[in-house]
């Protein structure tokens, strides 16, 4: 096994997640006024509430999917009555469904945050950033299901990525598991590990406030203020 292939699937995976942890705890600790999403809603708010629907709708089950697909064993899965079939026409069709809403979502913010002036200019550079990189994932995860799967349908990621990936969890990963992998899923992966590096240090850390304290909260109570002045 090469050097190469070893840094690639076994060092630069834990160095991604290291620095996410670190970093999410860094941030937290000593910025949490920063702990947030700059809104560009008065600037522009028609493709804003379009893309944002699409694209938070459609990434739900896609990621449940990816829990699914990769730490569920394929032994399991046959043992609940899932064949490798019915597995693999609802991973095509059903996460292509939500795949393309998630695409198209990305798409329209993307074009958003580059295209109108006004919201480019309140964006940083991380932000175009992450918008672009965000794309690239989702684009390549839509060509590795619809492309690399119909031109190598005897290739089985469940064989291959989801095991060095439960291994990769397990502190016990297998490179070489990921040598003849086709090239769209590598890239799919190493752009899903670098940017949960990158988490941390953009936007995207604010996925992460979850206010769970606003169901305990007392409700906020609002009085209409009345003058006490008198007319002469």
């Amino acid at each position: 096994m090469s050097m190469l292939n070893q840094f690639t699937w076994v060092i630069l995976p834990y160095l991604c997640l290291v620095v996410f942890i670190v970093g999410l705890i860094y941030r937290y600790r000593y910025d949490q006024f920063g702990w947030t999403a700059k809104s560009s809603e008065f600037i522009e708010k028609k493709h804003l509430v379009i893309g944002n629907w699409l694209f938070h709708i459609g990434i739900v089950p896609v990621f449940f999917g990816h829990v699914a697909g990769l730490g569920i064993p394929k032994t399991w899965m046959n043992a609940l009555g899932v064949s490798d079939h019915l597995y693999h026409i609802g991973a095509i069709y059903i996460g292509s469904l939500f795949g393309f809403m998630t695409l198209a979502g990305m798409l329209i913010l993307t074009a958003r945050r580059f295209a109108i002036k006004t919201v480019r200019k309140l964006s940083s550079a991380s932000d175009l950033f992450v918008n672009v990189m965000l794309l690239a994932i989702v684009f390549m995860g839509m060509y590795s299901t619809l492309v690399t799967n119909y031109v190598i349908p005897e290739f089985d990621y469940r064989d291959s990525i989801s095991v060095w990936i439960r291994g990769l969890f397990m502190f016990t990963p297998d490179a070489s598991l990921m040598t003849n992998v086709p090239l769209s899923f590598k890239i799919h992966i190493l752009l899903g590990f670098f940017i949960f590096a990158l988490c941390p240090f953009t936007r995207l850390v604010h996925i992460f406030s979850v206010p769970l304290n606003y169901v305990q909260r007392s409700s906020i109570l609002y009085r209409k203020h009345r003058s006490t002045g008198h007319k002469n």
